[in-house]
Parts: C-alpha cells; sequence; structure tokens
C-alpha cells in the first residue's frame, strides 16, 4: 500500500491530470488516492518551484563563466549564443512574438494559474510561474489552491461519471 501511495505521490507532482484515474484503476482506495493526489500536486509544485528559481540563477551565473572558457574551435558556434548577452538585437515583430504578446497581457497570471494542472503540467507551470511573476506575493498560495481546486474539480467528474473510468 505505501508503495502504492508513493507511486501516485511521484506521478501527481509531474503529470497531475492522469493521476486520480490512475490510482483509482489500479485499486487504490479513494480516500488515500486523494490524499496521495494533493500531497503530490502541492508537494511537486514547491519542488519545482523552488528548483527552478536555484536553476535560472545558477543560469544567470554561469553563463558568462562558460562563454568565456570555450574552447576556440567552438567559438565561432556559440559566439551568437554569447554575444547575444552583451548587445541587444532590434526587436523584430513577428506573428507569433505578437500572439506570445497578447496571450500574457490577455489570461497572464490567473492564465498560468488556472492552467497549469490541467494544459499544463505542474514542472511547467512552476516554471513559468516563478520566471514572470516570482515577485507575486501570493504566487505559491495561489498555485496551491488552483492544484486543490483542480483535484476537487477530478474527484468531483469521477464521482459523477464513474463508470468511465470502472467497467
Amino acid at each position: 500500500m505505501a508503495l502504492k501511495v508513493l507511486h501516485i505521490v511521484i506521478l501527481a507532482s509531474v503529470k497531475y491530470m492522469l493521476t486520480l484515474p490512475y490510482a483509482m484503476i489500479i485499486g487504490m482506495e479513494y480516500k488515500y488516492a486523494i490524499l496521495a493526489l494533493l500531497g503530490g500536486g502541492i508537494g511537486g509544485f514547491l519542488f519545482f518551484y523552488y528548483l527552478s528559481k536555484r536553476v535560472l540563477k545558477g543560469w544567470r551565473v554561469l553563463l558568462p563563466q562558460i562563454c568565456q572558457r570555450v574552447p576556440v574551435g567552438i567559438k565561432q558556434r556559440v559566439q551568437l549564443f554569447c554575444s547575444s548577452k552583451n548587445k541587444k538585437p532590434r526587436k523584430r515583430f513577428t506573428r507569433r512574438k505578437r500572439f506570445l504578446v497578447k496571450i500574457k497581457t490577455t489570461y497572464g497570471l490567473w492564465g498560468i494559474i488556472i492552467a497549469t494542472p490541467f494544459f499544463l503540467t505542474i514542472p511547467v507551470g512552476a516554471f513559468l510561474a516563478n520566471k514572470y511573476y516570482s515577485r507575486r506575493k501570493n504566487i505559491v498560495f495561489y498555485m496551491i489552491l488552483s492544484i486543490v481546486s483542480w483535484g476537487m474539480v477530478y474527484s468531483g467528474i469521477i464521482l459523477l461519471f464513474p463508470r468511465i473510468f470502472f467497467q
């Protein structure tokens, strides 16, 4: 039983949407499945949120050192990558960039919060929340609230339509 719970917790921290039906299919009790789903989702978000903070900070520190120590034979290939940090190129507005700006300005923080467990995986949502909205005061609370809310929605769907999952 403990191995099943651990399995569900790890799966919920990465792929939240598929975890509850999977837990019910492998024969886990409903209350333990819900607790493992919520624990794994919240724990996974916290883990990936703070891990991405360290990764982004480390990347900013390591990139100049990597560019300085590149061997001469490879310098031509990575010169554009390393020099892009020093001088800013002229901005080009393409359809894709306009679309991304429109999405970010239209949906923004709340779009990431609502879409994270459902459309985005928890690691991607945690990374985006940390990269773009880490200075917001209650971002962690809102993401945890979203994870719990989606867990209630998933459990409600399974309770309303049990024949889909248990045939």
